[in-house]
């Protein structure tokens, strides 16, 4: 019996699902791996995913179909992306806004100053690296712009770079340029969020109580009402706010759109603050909220892994890859900094701003791993939609300056 018109066969897919379970255990496994209080998390999986992609996607996407294969990987890939961030979006819910209004304008400052480095940074790169390029200034900057949306993680700054370049030759070198830095820009913020800890020797207790949120509703009155439930696990409203989330992030206006990440992390966000909706619940389980959470990132880290593997192997340059270390590891450096001694944030508050500027999924996860709470999800959430709007603007604004 085949699928799609005889294209797959049922080995077919049960291969890409073998696949991506073996991935995800092998993954796991890398990542349990600690040198000196170090390790990869779940990140591990995106590593496995990039070697599997590297050594077996060419052979994978012959012996099936190609096509079907790039399109399985995306789906894999968009999936996990709206379980994880609806999931981040819910836990953050209940306290994002009493953080977000008493933090506004350091959250606003942090992000902007985070992207503009990363801006001013692949200028920086633009400017002394034409000279010695083969590249036309055209192609040079579409490359290094590209290196930049990787370099922070950015699908939208990266589909607002392509839109910008106009030609279908300059968008392919935008597209190289993303997959060369997407994979330092996975792993940079994933270690860093670990590392900075263990570098300034913070007391994670004394750490989670200056992040601990007050309670937003008292004991009694949690007493005298009960919402109805709508199923035992919350998975109804969880997909209500998935699918809400899908349609708002898939409106447009000019070349800007919230995208399915920030139009499910606003749904879920609003859901999370208000609880129910007259006598109905609208708030999954916490332990809902964990799995779907770990199971969105996972899937997501394997869907872009495999994909970015096979990419990297195509397109990979030294120099290139050297450009999108310095756009990945100096905002970090001067968000950090800025956040420490201009803005006195405290350490996880700091660090959760950071993954969120970054806009940086899977350095979310690991930070709170590592943090031992959920609560940093606020500040992630509180700093995403500032960078996201500045890291297409930025993006757009680079292209425009050395065209």
């Amino acid at each position: 019996m085949d699928f799609f018109n005889g294209i797959l066969s049922i080995h077919d897919v049960s291969f890409l699902m073998l696949s991506v379970i073996a991935i995800a255990a092998l993954g796991y496994i890398l990542g349990r791996i600690t040198i000196k209080g170090v390790s990869l998390g779940t990140a591990g999986v995106f590593i496995v995913a990039l070697v599997y992609g590297c050594l077996f996607y060419k052979e994978l996407s012959t012996e099936i179909n190609a096509d079907f294969v790039g399109k399985a990987l995306k789906i894999v890939d968009n999936l996990g992306l709206i379980l994880f961030v609806t999931a981040v979006g819910f836990i953050a819910g209940p306290n994002f806004f009493g953080n977000f209004k008493k933090n506004f304008k350091s959250y606003v400052l942090l992000a902007i100053i985070i992207i503009l480095s990363g801006g001013l940074a692949c200028a920086g790169c633009i400017t002394v690296g034409k000279n010695f390029t083969d590249l036309s200034s055209e192609e040079f900057t579409a490359m290094l712009t590209g290196i930049l949306s990787g370099a922070l993680t950015s699908t939208p700054g990266f589909s607002a770079a392509k839109d910008a370049v106009g030609t279908e030759h300059l968008q392919s070198i935008v597209s190289v340029g993303y997959a060369i830095a997407y994979i330092f820009g996975v792993i940079g913020v994933v270690l860093f969020v670990q590392i900075i800890p263990k570098i300034t020797k913070a007391d994670m207790a004394k750490e989670r109580e200056l992040l601990a949120p007050s309670s937003k509703k008292s004991g009694k009155e949690k007493k005298m009402f009960t919402p109805i439930e709508m199923d035992s696990f919350g998975i109804m409203p969880f997909a209500l706010a998935a699918c809400l989330g899908i349609i708002i992030g898939s409106f447009k206006f000019g070349n800007f759109s919230l995208s399915t990440t920030g139009g499910c992390l606003l749904v879920s966000l609003l859901f999370g603050h208000f609880g129910r909706i007259g006598k109905f619940s609208i708030m999954p389980k916490d332990s809902t909220l964990k799995v779907f959470r770990e199971l969105g990132l996972m899937f997501f880290l394997i869907g872009a892994g495999v994909a970015g593997g096979a990419k990297f192997v195509q397109y990979f340059d030294a120099v290139y890859f050297l450009y999108g270390i310095i756009m990945t590891i100096l905002p970090m450096i001067i968000g950090y900094l800025f956040a420490k001694y201009v803005l006195k944030l405290s350490l996880l508050n700091n660090l959760g701003s950071i993954t969120g500027g970054m806009t940086s999924t899977p350095a979310l996860g690991t930070l709170i791993s590592t943090a031992g709470t959920e609560n940093v999800a606020s500040a992630y959430a509180a700093t995403y939609p500032v960078a996201l709007i500045s890291v297409v603007l930025v993006s757009q604004f680079l292209i425009i300056l050395f065209k």
